[in-house]
């Protein structure tokens, strides 16, 4: 870290509001200016050599400095016009990572406050919102719905590979909403298609007459039942633990929305799956979007239901692809090269 009682110099930042404070910057200048080797930097600047050393570190964290190509012992600072798009991508990155963090902070309170008023209601029949605890209240709840719905049957299926037992036990269900007229469409993920069990029940139930496609990670599970009623898992981690169950117009007009887009997205179960030459598969995209949020390679394992070492084989070559030597870098590259766009969401 850069120490902040050391001279500063004599004017105030002018790149402070992209995270530089005016130590870096005024090194980096330097640097711009052709200024070389830590001792004339250090007499330049009037900064001790702890500082400027620290200063580098930092510079060279952003990419802002790098080894000269020419002149392999000397530092090459890159040129504003780049230097400045790396810093606003990390503001963005930043502000994404901030947006992630506030979104997790509005679902705890949303899951508080529902637990508070199912206490408080007792789960009255009728309610808009209600909520269940427990995997056995939700499959009892979850068979009460499934004996009603007449139309349509919307479902995300996250966490990859099905078991084996859950699958064989749900085929006489699906056959009889399907019997009864159900359409019934199920976006599951990319992973399953590593998992021939999963699979084949997936071929089955198109041969039934469901829909089914894939995309590479999911926002939760989640049960559409006649466009009237949904079903939610209350944390996304732990699909056991309690769902909720929303009924309000608005809300389940919201939750369509969500996934017709995410329907239009997926992949048809029998489409190909490779990319073109140079492109990135649909996983590889959405692993590159999650480490550009700060996601860490379990985090990113959860989303895309794949084990924490394929997580970590797919970062690390896609960090490879991009010629990045850390995982900042890695999403900067990626909005330069056109693999993410500006903002990341």
């Amino acid at each position: 870290m850069v120490d902040t009682d050391a001279k500063q110099p004599g004017h105030p930042s002018s790149l402070s509001s992209l995270g530089l404070d005016p130590v870096i910057e005024s090194v980096y200048v330097a640097l711009l200016d052709r200024t070389q080797g830590v001792a004339d930097i250090c007499a330049r600047l009037a900064l001790p050599e702890h500082v400027v050393r620290s200063a580098l570190d930092r510079l060279s964290e952003l990419a802002l400095v790098r080894a000269s190509i020419e002149s392999p012992h000397h530092l090459h600072a890159v040129s504003p016009h780049v230097g400045m798009e790396i810093l606003i991508a990390e503001q963005r990155s930043e502000l994404a990572r901030h947006t992630q963090r506030l979104e997790a902070a509005q679902a705890a309170a949303a899951r508080f406050i529902l637990d508070y008023d199912g206490r408080q209601s007792g789960g009255t029949d009728g309610a808009e919102v209600k909520y269940l605890v427990g995997l056995d209240a939700i499959r009892d709840h979850l068979k009460i719905l499934n004996g009603q719905v007449a139309e349509e049957l919307l479902t995300f299926a996250p966490g990859g590979p099905q078991k084996p037992e859950n699958m064989q036990a749900s085929r006489p269900l699906n056959q009889q909403l399907l019997r009864r007229g159900v359409q019934m469409r199920t976006v599951y993920l990319n992973s399953i298609r590593n998992d021939r069990p999963t699979m084949e029940h997936a071929h089955w139930l198109t041969e039934q007459g469901c829909e089914v496609r894939t995309v590479p990670s999911l926002p939760n599970r989640m049960i559409i039942y006649d466009r009237k009623l949904a079903m939610i898992a209350s944390d996304a981690d732990d699909t056991g633990a309690g769902a909720v169950q929303v009924s309000s117009p608005g809300m389940v007009t919201a939750l369509l929305t969500l996934f017709d887009s995410v329907w239009q997205a997926a992949d048809q179960l029998e489409a190909p799956v490779q990319p073109a030459p140079g492109e990135l598969t649909c996983q590889q995209a959405e692993a590159l979007r999650l480490l550009a949020l700060g996601l860490t390679d379990e985090a990113i394992a959860t989303r895309l239901a794949v084990s924490p070492r394929t997580a970590r084989r797919i970062t690390s070559s896609l960090m490879t692809h991009l010629g990045a030597r850390s995982r900042f870098q890695a999403g900067v590259l990626a909005i330069q090269q056109g693999f993410l766009p500006a903002r990341v969401e």
